[in-house]
């Protein structure tokens, strides 16, 4: 049994114990991150710059194409509402879709009936006036006898019978009846008027062609009431020749400068997906339209369409070419945005922290080599297996390839696109 005097002692011992245990602990550690840290720093000593592999494509001699594109929609080259001028009830409806019609031909005709009552009641009209007419001119004869005798008596007597003022009103009801024939006569023109337009709406109830063409929509049947108010209602719409149509697309604020009149363009449509239809501008708008924040102008290109394959309404894609180039020498527009890795020695001495650090991407790490501050246009080809600069000249880029027209690169020559590290 430990005594009460021996209790300090005990406590001291077990106290060291454990400081010794801790410091074993702390060594342990220290050793194992120092490990960790030496063959960390062994890798990246002994990896030093990584080589790199670089991918190359030959400049070549060749044609290159430049296009936009653009969507829209097919029309006829022209096109007519038929309607009706006047209002009733469809008696005939003589075509349909897709006849073929004649300038002239019948379409429809509307019920005239009521028509041949009103010519009938107008015609009656011109009658009574006519009448009316025959009527004032036998006042006048009359005013102008009873005028003529006044005078005569007034003349023999010494201008003593009739009075001063049953003379004057004997020549006032003179210049009245005067004044109502030719009122009546104007009552006649007026009715004749009347008479002749109710006689046109009887000729205009009949529906007829102004164009040749094809019936594209017939939007009426027999028996069907017209109702021509402040509109003239569609009953037909022809297209004059669907052997040439257009084609009408929108194309983009950012290419329409480029379009210009007489460009050729292909283009193709869902129903002949294999085929592509020939096309030419015809026109270019002026005023934009402005559909989800996007400017686009109108542009109308003129397609043939001998076969009739093509039907109005059908939505195409079309490829407008914009510029073409024969024999040019060509490169991929890569080549043109490459710049080779970083090879200073200055950048491989980096300090513990930064090589701690994390990497940024690798395109962020592609710097150009004494880069290029003058914003002029290079490529970088393959000299010794080294990347070299040569400064160039682009045109014209369809979006794949660019045209080179100047600067000191050769067909052949192997343009840099694109590194990768070499894998160990």
């Amino acid at each position: 049994m430990t005594s009460t005097n021996d209790l300090p002692d005990f406590l001291n011992n077990g106290a060291a114990a454990n400081k010794r245990g801790r410091a074993r602990r702390l060594w342990t550690i220290a050793i194992g991150v120092t490990v960790v840290l030496g063959a960390f720093l062994f890798y990246l000593g002994s990896s030093g710059t990584a080589p790199v592999q670089y991918v190359s494509e030959d400049a070549v001699t060749g044609d290159l194409t430049v296009t936009i594109s653009a969507s829209g929609t097919l029309q006829p080259t022209r096109s007519v509402d038929v309607g009706s001028e006047l209002s009733g009830t469809l008696a005939e409806v003589l075509v349909n879709e897709n006849d073929r019609v004649s300038v002239g031909q019948i379409l429809a005709r509307l019920d005239t009936s009521k028509l041949q009552d009103t010519v009938t009641k107008s015609q009656a009209a011109v009658t009574a006036a006519e009448a009316d007419v025959a009527q004032m001119e036998a006042t006048v004869a009359e005013s102008r006898a009873n005028l003529n005798r006044q005078r005569q008596v007034a003349e023999l007597s010494g201008g003593k019978v009739p009075s001063k003022t049953e003379l004057e009103t004997a020549e006032a009801t003179y210049q009245r009846a005067v004044a109502n024939v030719a009122s009546a006569r104007a009552a006649v023109t007026q009715a004749r008027a009347t008479l002749k337009s109710d006689t046109t709406n009887i000729g205009k109830a009949v529906i007829r062609s102004s164009i040749n063409g094809v019936v594209l929509t017939r939007k009426v049947e027999p028996g069907q009431t017209v109702a021509a108010s402040m509109t003239t209602p569609v009953l037909f719409t022809i297209a004059e020749d669907l052997t040439k149509m257009e084609l009408q697309v929108k194309v983009d604020e950012a290419d329409v400068g480029s379009v210009k009149l007489g460009q050729q363009a292909t283009f193709t449509v869902s129903a002949w997906s294999k085929r592509d239809f020939p096309a030419a501008i015809l026109r270019v708008g002026i005023g934009s339209t402005i559909t989800d924040n996007v400017v686009t102008y109108k542009t109308v290109l003129g397609v043939t369409n001998d076969d009739l394959a093509l039907r109005p309404g059908m939505t195409a894609s079309a490829r407008i070419i914009t510029d073409k180039r024969e024999g040019a020498l060509l490169v991929p527009n890569a080549a043109l945005r490459f710049t080779p890795p970083s090879t200073s020695g200055a950048a491989q001495k980096t300090s513990l922290v930064s090589r701690l650090m994390p990497r940024p991407p690798q395109s962020e790490r592609r710097k150009s080599v004494g880069g290029n501050k003058t914003g002029a246009q290079q490529v970088w080809v393959l000299r010794d297996g080294q990347p070299v600069a040569v400064p160039v000249t682009a045109g014209v880029t369809n979006g794949r390839q660019t045209e080179i027209t100047g600067g000191e690169l050769k067909a052949g020559m192997k343009v840099i696109t694109d590194y990768q590290d070499a894998k160990s």
